[in-house]
């Protein structure tokens, strides 16, 4: 396609190339100015129309018909030529969707990455998942656990994280995932909510992860590099475990502070040295598996001393001896003094020594030796219980053991769910693929293939581990956490091959490696979740350095992972971050199940070997070690994630994802609305479910916002609430204002608390457009029964009749569509959040409509503003009613409806019409008449002015031509006298049928006059038939009477009005039966003022009308 295209206009077509350009430059400046349909261009992930591309849209003509929708619709072929441009996204924590126009700098070119499926995605997941659990407590797991319980929790871990990956592969497949990993892929399939919560404790997973590696790597070097080297020494041996810990504490705090200095000075130091620890990895692994090999041939040597069947600690002497012969000479040993008072041979010493022999065993009898079968079966126990040999030994009279003798004893109580929290970590690590699939070359293709195949190859190496330490090494060795027995070494090293330091140094680079992974990876995830913006206390972590380096977020990471290294226990953290990472993992199979569950379009997952079913088996396993692992820990952290995700819904940014949850949500809508469309609500369940009707001023604000807040005063949240207003015009024309309306309305909403949807139509007049909202407003099941507006309160100032004639046909539609209608007035004087003090809702039941003028009190007391006010029932009892009998009626029918209110029944007795009464019906009366008279005189002055506009454009036509022509207000035709610019054809229409009308002369025909003449004669004319009109037309509305129906109408009115005012001039709301409209359309405006003087004098008004049906009844 050209760059640009050039306008060559018809006739001139040699122009120079530099004017061609210019021409095109100046096509291109307009089209800059003036957009082809007016609306911004749509952004695109993969659409970035630059400057440059202006004028690229179409070439030639053969595109021309599609010319103004160009802008927001780029061609195929330019779309398809940006698509196979495209290589992949920065990694980064901005998300793809937003352009990054907001901070005014421009993308980087990004280089193609290179990276294959096994540097790029297997060797990482194999580096992180095999890790300090494996060499510090495989073996102790084994050896407490047995081999048949240890392979169970094994088994069960590595299945967990196998149908996590199934899971997350599939996800990972469905797009592009830029950098984020887990948090972006559960983000954006399960909701910002979820993944904000599930983010932050994946966040804090990571986090207390590195705190973990950070203890073993200090656990290591205390405990087998340099014993020396610690601080704090027990003088005793029961504040050994004090000291240790308070040593892990300094040691721990000052590692992670060189290490944070590390990832703050620079990254790429991280990464240059992420070869040599997984070499180490490498390395530990060959050097164990050759170790168990070699004890085929030559098992090592480690000599393990027994005293009876109780371990000792082989620390304090050099030969598993109680005495020895030298120079034929018995001696004591070293032994010898550790159980006794003096190294003398007539000492006292321990009982349990005098009574058991000492005995040595070897603790790596090798691969052949039948240990199998004796490490099969578990050994929990309690805390300092000893570690024994199942062998005969003699017990000691007392039973209790002196800690301050040298046997190897559990530090710690052990239990099948506690080693189940402290191995999980070691096969977590498995979304560290994902998390570089930026870098990837083919990232659906290597995520799914290297994650399965890390996962299968480490769970091969621990099940095989497991099998092999149990069949290799002694049991008492095994149980031995810390090596004691063994001369302090690491039990997995004396194992290995060549020497057990391999082991030592390569565990200790592998721990510090993934330390520094944590703190490197757990800044750029907070990071993530803070520039996505969903959690508003977080922005601040979002910035850093100039280069984009998390330094906030480092500083976060650094203060909570020193939370983790003051425990000090690295069994005590494991669960913690257990808890995390099962939770995150958790939610990736939630949100793969439920995408395939729903069937999203969008859900067309690359990986295939995935179903619904798998991933709800991964989630409920989650679910199950999280319990299993410890249930107060999974409780808190499900608390931590479930208060996450109410403050990011409560005060959160609306982020719109396209997430599995609004899909599960519009599923589980349209299942209900089915279910509602059944059958009709019963009278029990049924509420006001509102259409509530607004009026908005000339720049489209809520005339009457108190309306809303009534309105949510009488649903409390419940129920359906439809907020509709009306527009006049066609919707082409006034889309941008219906729009504008839309928002307003939304924001009066949500200033006035009111809980709904918003609904706004426009119509060719607001007659048409009201009566479509009352019939179409709502969806199945979820439509309105009720309808609320306010009062029109100026209707007899306005001149427009159709204010309230749109009022009463509102009115005759409710009744007609079986809709109740309650009308506000004086709306604007309700109470808005202020509570009521003490007052009353008075109810005046004139007539039984359905009981809603009961059910609305009780509504309205639910809310805190008229929780204080009483409610009074007044009820009318004509002349030849029992008001007592009436009143005790009443009272029990409320007591069946457990309503609590007064009773109090007025009697209105039968009165002469009072003069007051007839004239102001009078005056009624004569007001309408006047108002038709008005409005004839207007009629006929539009009719006026139109024919002598007429007059003026055909005197311009017959400049320009000549000839007969038909006249377009008459239809007929007459000759033009081209010397008489002046004068003008004019069919004048004197309405006599109507003001035959006015002087009860309806029968008459129009009289149509058909004459020529001047501008002085026509207002002469005009003037002598007005006055005899005008004259007749006055002296009627002096000599009429009033309707008689009328009077009667008035009359109830001004009594009824007299009744409510006495008794009800102070209440805080007064409810009313409101009368129905007259059935013939000739009394409407009558209707309107029995209504006003019904209404005077009270201050809040709600007249209520019901929709024909029982909505409240005496029975459960």
């Amino acid at each position: 396609m050209p760059t640009n295209f050039t306008v060559v206009p018809v006739g001139d077509g040699r122009k120079s190339s530099q004017e061609d350009s210019d021409d095109s430059n100046v096509l291109r400046e307009e089209e800059e100015e003036v957009p082809g349909d007016g609306n911004p261009k749509e952004s695109s992930p993969f659409i970035n129309n630059t400057d440059n591309d202006k004028g690229t849209l179409y070439d030639g003509k053969n595109m021309a018909l599609f010319e103004e929708e160009m802008d927001s619709n780029p061609m195929v072929s330019s779309l398809l030529s940006k698509l196979a441009n495209y290589t992949n996204l920065t990694q980064g924590v901005r998300e793809h969707e937003e352009a990054d126009e907001e901070e005014g700098v421009k993308k980087k070119t990004v280089k193609s990455p290179q990276m294959g499926t096994f540097i790029g995605v297997y060797l990482p997941c194999l580096q992180n998942i095999l890790g300090v659990i494996l060499f510090l407590r495989m073996t102790w797991i084994v050896g407490t656990a047995g081999i048949l319980e240890a392979f169970i929790i094994v088994a069960m871990c590595c299945s967990c994280t196998m149908l996590t990956a199934i899971s997350m592969s599939a996800i990972a497949t469905n797009g592009v995932v830029p950098a984020g990993g887990s948090y972006y892929m559960i983000s954006r399939s399960l909701g910002p909510e979820f993944g904000g919560a599930v983010g932050l404790c994946f966040y804090l997973g990571t986090t207390f992860a590195g705190a973990m590696y950070i203890l073993g790597t200090i656990e290591i070097l205390l405990t087998y590099i340099v014993p020396s080297a610690a601080i704090f020494k027990a003088e005793d041996k029961a504040d050994e475990a004090e000291a240790m810990l308070n040593n892990m504490r300094v040691y721990g705090t000052c590692c992670l502070t060189l290490m944070a200095l590390v990832v703050f000075v620079g990254v790429k130091y991280v990464n240059k040295l992420a070869l040599v620890f997984l070499a180490c990895v490498v390395l530990s692994i060959l050097a164990i598996y050759a170790g168990v090999i070699k004890t085929i041939f030559e098992p090592p040597d480690f000599p393990v001393c027994l005293l009876g069947n109780r371990t000792l600690k082989n620390h304090g002497f050099d030969k598993c001896l109680k005495t020895d012969t030298i120079d034929n000479v018995t001696v004591t040993t070293k032994l010898w003094s550790l159980f006794c008072q003096s190294p003398d041979l007539n000492s006292t010493c321990d009982e349990y020594f005098n009574l058991n022999n000492v005995t040595e065993v070897q603790g790596i009898p090798g691969l052949t030796s039948g240990l199998i079968s004796e490490n099969m079966w578990s050994s929990y126990g309690h805390s300092d219980m000893l570690v024994e040999k199942s062998m005969a030994s003699v017990a000691a009279s007392d039973p209790t053991i002196d800690l301050n003798l040298p046997y190897v004893v559990n530090d710690i109580a052990t239990f099948f769910t506690l080693l189940v929290g402290i191995y999980f970590p070691s096969v977590t690590g498995i979304m560290a693929g994902s998390n570089r699939s930026g870098d990837l070359r083919d990232a659906q293709r290597s995520i799914p293939i290297g994650t399965i195949l890390a996962i299968a190859t480490t769970t091969t190496i621990y099940l095989s581990c497991v099998v092999l330490f149990g069949a290799c090494i002694e049991g008492v060795v095994l149980r031995d956490k810390f090596g004691d027995s063994v001369k302090g070494n690491l039990v997995i090293g004396t194992l290995s091959w060549p020497s057990p330091w391999v082991i030592v140094i390569g565990s200790f680079f592998s721990c510090c490696g993934a330390g520094l992974q944590s703190l490197t990876g757990a800044p750029r995830l907070l990071q993530a979740i803070a520039r996505d913006g969903i959690v508003p206390f977080l922005e601040v972590f979002g910035h850093g350095k100039a280069n984009g380096e998390p330094t906030w977020a480092l500083l976060l990471t650094a203060g909570i992972c020193e939370t983790g290294i003051l425990i000090a226990s690295l069994d005590a953290v494991a669960p913690i971050l257990s808890m995390f990472f099962l939770m995150c993992y958790l939610f990736v199979n939630l949100a793969c199940a439920l995408q395939t569950l729903l069937r999203t379009p969008n859900w067309r997952p690359r990986f295939k070997y995935y179903h619904w079913a798998l991933s709800f088996l991964g989630m409920s396993l989650c679910l199950a070690l999280m319990f299993i692992s410890s249930w107060y820990y999974a409780l808190v952290a499900m608390l931590i994630a479930s208060c996450i995700y109410k403050y990011i819904e409560y005060r959160g940014a609306e982020k719109e994802w396209g997430d599995g949850i609004r899909g599960l949500s519009l599923n589980a809508a349209r299942y209900a609305l089915i279910r509602l469309e059944e059958a009709p609500p019963h009278t029990k369940n049924w509420r006001p479910q509102l259409l509530v009707l607004l009026n908005l001023d000339s720049e489209l604000r809520v005339k009457h916002p108190r309306l809303l807040n009534f309105t949510s005063q009488l649903k409390a949240g419940k129920g359906l609430t439809i907020v509709g207003s009306v527009l006049e015009g066609t919707y082409l024309a006034k889309e941008t204002e219906a729009k504008k309306a839309e928002q307003n309305i939304k924001t009066a909403m949500s200033a006035e608390k009111t809980k709904g949807f918003c609904h706004v139509v426009v119509s060719s007049n607001l007659r048409d457009g009201i009566s479509h909202l009352i019939q179409s407003a709502g969806l199945g099941g979820m439509k309105h029964n009720t309808v609320l507006m306010a009062w029109p309160g100026t209707w007899k100032q306005s001149n427009d009749p159709l204010s309230w004639k749109n009022f009463i046909e509102t009115v005759r539609e409710t009744t007609a569509a079986h809709q109740a209608l309650l009308v506000a007035k004086n709306v604007d004087n309700f109470p808005q959040q202020e509570r009521l003090g003490e007052g009353t809702i008075d109810v005046w039941w004139i007539v039984h409509d359905g009981g809603m003028l009961m059910l609305l009190p009780f509504l309205l007391r639910q809310h805190k503003v008229w929780r204080k006010c009483k409610m009074r029932i007044f009820t009318v009892a004509q002349m030849d009613d029992n008001s007592i009998q009436m009143k005790k009626d009443l009272q029990m029918f409320l007591y069946h409806l457990r309503l609590d209110a007064e009773v109090e029944v007025v009697e209105m007795h039968d009165s002469d019409i009072s003069a007051f009464t007839y004239e102001k019906t009078l005056v009624m009366e004569q007001r309408s008449q006047m108002l038709k008279q008005m409005q004839l005189s207007r009629t006929e002055r539009e009719r006026e002015i139109q024919s002598i506009t007429d007059e003026s454009r055909s005197s311009i036509r017959r400049k320009n031509q000549t000839g007969a022509q038909c006249s377009g207000v008459s239809n007929q035709c007459a000759p033009l006298e081209d010397e008489k610019d002046n004068e003008a054809q004019l069919i004048h229409d004197k309405n006599t049928a109507s003001h035959a009308a006015l002087n009860d002369k309806a029968d008459a025909t129009p009289e149509r006059v058909h004459m020529t003449w001047t501008k002085e004669k026509l207002f002469t004319e005009r003037n002598r038939n007005r006055e005899p009109n005008a004259s007749m037309g006055v002296r009627d509305l002096f000599n009429m009477k009033p309707n008689q129906s009328n009077v009667r109408r008035m009359h109830t009115a001004v009594k009824l009005n007299e009744v409510v005012v006495n008794k009800s001039q102070g209440a805080q709301l007064v409810l009313l039966n409101m009368p129905g409209p007259p059935k013939s359309q000739g009394g409407d405006e009558n209707y309107m003022e029995f209504l006003e003087v019904l209404l005077e004098g009270l201050n809040r008004v709600l007249l209520v009308r019901g929709g024909g049906r029982e909505v409240i009844t005496i029975y459960s």
